[in-house]
């Protein structure tokens, strides 16, 4: 069974927060808080730990991973933007949006879509996330926890432990969180493409939303 990590939401306590990424460091995969819903991460390089999270959500290669990064400066690591795209990232960074852009050699190849090279960015201001990031000093591999066939994201800690305990290493409890996914939008796309509608409004970035594609 899963470590249940009982952390402050707002004051996350340093010590759980090491302990938090010591087990990502370590090869495990942890469920913690976003600013939308629970997701599912692990070490940015870590394929046994990326395979786990695709088999517990029951998807393919072709779904997007995404790098949860503490601030532009390491999106343009390991995402390559021109000045178009940085300006969307910037007003779309806090948590409530993730954006598809072409991914850079810092990027393993499992991690990135394996026909187009892309990969999933977004830059959280949860409190705890961000204690998370600094302690592994690297961004993490995440994915939302949406379980096969659900219609909602996990959002209960306690429900995340019954149905999924015995499959990730830890828990990282900070209460409930919300139960909309983030906005996700293609920005490699001609004109941006809204993939997924969520938390965030794709017009305030100047994104016109033509319908959900999945």
């Amino acid at each position: 069974m899963a470590q249940c990590l009982k952390i402050h939401p707002t004051h996350p306590q340093a010590r759980l927060v090491r302990l938090a990424a010591d087990i990502v460091r370590a090869g495990g995969v942890i469920a913690y808080p976003t600013d939308a819903t629970y997701a599912l991460g692990c070490r940015i390089g870590d394929a046994p730990a990326a395979t786990r999270i695709r088999e517990l959500r029951q998807v393919d290669e072709r779904h997007h991973l995404s790098l949860v990064c503490r601030d532009l400066a390491e999106v343009g690591r390991y995402a390559r933007m021109d000045n178009a795209q940085f300006r969307v990232v910037k007003q779309g960074a806090g948590g409530r949006f993730t954006f598809l852009l072409r991914a850079t050699a810092d990027v393993p190849r499992r991690a990135q879509h394996p026909k187009r090279s892309t990969i999933g960015i977004r830059i959280p201001r949860h409190a705890v996330v961000l204690a998370l990031l600094a302690a592994l000093d690297e961004p993490m591999l995440s994915s939302t926890l949406l379980l096969p066939g659900e219609a909602e994201p996990l959002h209960d800690p306690e429900t995340v432990m019954s149905r999924i305990g015995r499959r990730i290493d830890a828990l990282v409890d900070a209460g409930m969180s919300g139960t909309t996914p983030s906005t996700v939008i293609d920005l490699e796309a001609s004109p941006p493409i809204v993939v997924r509608r969520g938390l965030g409004d794709p017009a305030e970035l100047g994104i016109e939303d033509a319908g959900e594609l999945g």
